[in-house]
């Protein structure tokens, strides 16, 4: 499982992976670029913070925070 939080600007997104990194020092999450499907301006992005948890094992906990995390910034968790 994957979960990934997803933001309209890469400066949330590089915010919200520092942060996670700091708090859950076993997570190492990514921050990634994800084209719109059929749009073709490159401003139109989303940025993504992902976070493997391929055992699906992260702690109810660690995963309100990632929610709330990207909810401070106007984004959302999805998990992929």
């Amino acid at each position: 499982m994957r979960h990934l939080l997803v933001f309209g600007g890469r400066d949330d997104a590089e915010e919200v992976a520092e942060t996670v990194a700091e708090e859950f020092p076993d997570i190492e999450p990514s921050v990634v670029r994800e084209a719109l499907a059929g749009e073709d301006d490159a401003e139109d992005a989303q940025w993504l913070v992902v976070v493997e948890d391929p055992d699906d094992e992260l702690p109810r906990e660690v995963v309100a925070r990632l929610e709330a995390l990207a909810d401070d910034y106007d984004g959302w968790r999805e998990v992929d």
